[in-house]
């Protein structure tokens, strides 16, 4: 699949854009598509240039005959139902989803595809949500994202994280226990390896914003920076290379894995004491 994160396609047209690009790459016409699918080649040609909207079913449909997993799900999710600003659902349903390897670093909070349902509920509530049903939405967006960690062929994430996150009372004693329990258990995965970053180490490169570099496979590497409420999505290969070299001088003053789940056993029992 492509790359397109030009802001000024809708997500309509960048829907669009990929089923155009996997009809080509599979060598059919419009016609042929539309008969495996069960429509029309005028409306494959509409919904190619974004002039209609796919249903949920037919973006179900072109996931299993293109064997894409969910990709073409996340992007009709992104027409009928936004569920952030627009440059992070480009990250989210066309950039995370296609990964092989992904290397965040989160000074603040846990790592999202690490989060629970609680202490996501709870950051979210901290957030810029205006009711309940946002909050409520905001949660199972992110739950689906993490199905990326145990799908079939998973990618491999490795998360950096700040030691002060695990001290940081999210949501209370009870959310914190079932966080760091749960991060206990994620971090022992093959997939997913967690490291600290002690708390006493000055870390000066990674206290402007976090961040995450996303491999892939077809792809130059992509990175996504968020901070102050803000973000950016970008694959141009000097800031790309810049973010690579901040993430590897943090990495260089992380605990090494073993001894970061440890740590991570150690501060989920001192929450469940105060529970």
């Amino acid at each position: 699949m492509g790359n397109d994160l030009d802001p000024r396609l809708t997500p309509a047209q960048r829907f669009g854009r990929e089923l155009g690009r996997a009809r080509r790459e599979a060598g059919l016409s419009q016609a042929r598509l539309g008969n495996h699918l069960g429509v029309s080649s005028s409306f494959i040609g509409h919904i190619e240039t974004g002039n209609r909207r796919p249903s949920t079913k037919l973006a179900a449909d072109c996931d299993r005959f293109f064997k894409t997993d969910d990709l073409f799900t996340h992007l009709c999710r992104n027409i009928t139902a936004p569920s952030g600003p627009s440059w992070f659902l480009r990250w989210s349903d066309e950039i995370e989803p296609r990964a092989r390897v992904l290397r965040s670093w989160d000074p603040l909070l846990v790592s999202g595809l690490l989060q629970t349902e609680n202490y996501a509920r709870a950051v979210f509530r901290g957030g810029l949500a205006t009711s309940e049903r946002e909050i409520e939405e905001q949660v199972s967006a992110r739950m689906r994202r993490q199905l990326i960690l145990t799908k079939d062929n998973p990618l491999v994430l490795w998360a950096l994280i700040d030691e002060w996150v695990l001290r940081r009372p999210i949501g209370g004693p009870e959310v914190m226990y079932e966080q760091l329990d749960h991060l206990a258990t994620v971090a022992s995965w093959q997939n997913v390896k967690v490291q600290l970053v002690p708390h006493d180490t000055p870390c000066t490169a990674g206290l402007m914003s976090g961040f995450v570099l996303a491999e892939l496979p077809d792809a130059p590497t992509t990175v996504s920076i968020e901070s102050s409420g803000a973000g950016e999505v970008s694959a141009e290969h000097d800031l790309a290379a810049f973010i690579w070299d901040r993430y590897d001088r943090i990495r260089a003053e992380a605990h090494r894995p073993g001894q970061s789940l440890e740590m991570i056993k150690e501060a989920r029992d001192q929450w469940k004491q105060q529970i």
